[in-house]
């Protein structure tokens, strides 16, 4: 008896043992590498939204100031952010005061609650509020299915601290931050983050590499193309894009600019010749561009709302 009762103990420690290691084998795990002097990135997965990385297929970033850590996008999730928090503190014992959102996509602000918890400030472009108010609630539906109880605790919270025009600057503990944004690009609220005394900029959903770019019914390609001319202008050494590893202009403008121009010009002169949305998407030619990762999935729908944006023009 004292043997059988032995060995279910011993089964169940090692039921709990296995689940324990199975659930930290899934957990998402985040570490910042250094981009320049108190600069950092997260590069994330350049694949789908999954269980596994906890719907966080994105670029975050971290700029340590004499005066706190601030955080570039806040993750997908309540529970992803609290995981890029615990990276954070391996690299810094600066607590995080500022969260800028650099666009309405979730993974760049549905972790937004987690660190205004914790006391940041949250920091956007007024345009990307209306868009993260209208799409909130599909967003997090959709990390819902997917997540599970991973997307516990998320709640859609929004910047506080909003930025106007095209241009603006702040000094947040006493580092100067400059921002551009041209009207969207991805979503409506893009907005580009540079850091004059590294030179490295933060593009947000405005440059990818690696993989080929996701166009959305939101999205707006003409200021999209308008944003990575006034990247440019920045000459930065360094880019962080998105998605993908970190970069230099001249990858920025060959795998996301370029891919851009040519399905634009291409749905301008299919619309100005009265060529119908489906012989535009089939002939457009995207074989320069197929070495991207999940460009034969994202292409065609990138294509036809190309297609039809060129149309409202």
């Amino acid at each position: 008896m004292i043997f059988m009762m032995s060995h279910r103990v011993i089964s169940r420690l090692l039921i709990g043992l296995f689940a324990g290691q199975a659930f930290w084998a899934s957990a998402l795990e985040v570490r910042f590498e250094p981009v320049a002097d108190g600069v950092f990135a997260y590069v994330g997965d350049i694949g789908g939204r999954t269980a596994a990385n906890q719907g966080l297929n994105a670029n975050i970033g971290l700029v340590i100031t004499s005066g706190g850590a601030v955080l570039i996008d806040s993750g997908a999730t309540f529970q992803s952010a609290r995981a890029i928090h615990e990276a954070v503190r391996r690299v810094t014992k600066q607590p995080v005061r500022w969260v800028i959102n650099t666009g309405g996509q979730d993974h760049r602000w549905l972790g937004n609650g987690y660190f205004k918890e914790q006391g940041a400030e949250i920091i956007a472009h007024a345009t990307a509020v209306p868009d993260m108010r209208s799409r909130a609630g599909d967003q997090l539906g959709a990390l819902r299915t997917l997540l599970g109880s991973a997307a516990d605790g998320t709640v859609p919270t929004f910047a506080t601290r909003l930025l106007q025009g095209t241009e603006a600057r702040l000094e947040l503990g006493g580092t100067v931050f400059e921002f551009r944004h041209r009207g969207g690009g991805h979503t409506p609220g893009d907005l580009m983050v540079w850091l004059p005394h590294v030179q490295v900029a933060f593009s947000g959903d405005i440059v990818y590499v690696d993989r080929m770019l996701a166009v959305l019914p939101v999205s707006n390609t003409r200021a999209w193309l308008e944003a990575i001319d006034a990247l440019a202008q920045w000459t930065p050494k360094r880019i962080v894009p998105g998605h993908g590893r970190v970069t230099d202009i001249a990858t920025a403008r060959s795998q996301t600019r370029d891919y851009l121009y040519s399905m634009r010009s291409h749905m301008q002169r299919a619309v100005a010749q009265g060529v119908d949305v489906s012989e535009a998407v089939k002939s457009f030619n995207v074989k320069p561009f197929l070495n991207l990762a999940n460009a034969a999935d994202l292409n065609p729908g990138n294509a036809s709302r190309t297609y039809l944006e060129v149309e409202r023009e």
